[in-house]
């Protein structure tokens, strides 16, 4: 996969303070007040800097926490892992492995069948929703 790079502050002319803010810098968005965290609308998460595919609406689910939810990415290569030591503990951040986007932390304490909860930022998202057939 080629690697999408550009300077920062290019990103910062084409993306929101707060995209800037979560996508760029590592930032997070306060719990429940993403535009996603609720979604049931039908389709494809897109990376929101890059607009890789990386979450299908099939794996989405409500884990409670506040931000969108997915047991998987639409693909292993989508994403890259990297341990994340802030905060006084052990996450495993995940990224965009198109753009390096920070996007937010896995933990392994999802639903079947992966057992997995991918927690994302809805700012580092946008939505392609689904065309549904007779509408």
């Amino acid at each position: 996969m080629n690697k999408l790079d550009k300077p920062l502050d290019a990103w910062r002319e084409e993306l929101s303070e707060e995209q800037f803010h979560v996508c760029r810098l590592g930032g997070t968005e306060r719990a429940f007040s993403g535009k996603y965290h609720d979604s049931k609308v039908p389709g494809i998460y897109h990376c929101a800097c890059c607009n890789a595919e990386l979450f299908d609406s099939n794996a989405k689910y409500d884990s409670g926490s506040g931000w969108p939810s997915y047991f998987q990415p639409v693909s292993e290569q989508v994403l890259r892992s990297i341990d994340d030591f802030s905060h006084g503990m052990h996450r495993i951040e995940v990224k965009c492995a198109a753009c390096d986007s920070h996007l937010g932390h896995v933990f392994p304490d999802g639903p079947k069948p992966t057992g997995l909860r991918y927690c994302i930022n809805s700012a580092s998202l946008h939505l392609v929703p689904r065309e549904v057939p007779g509408e």
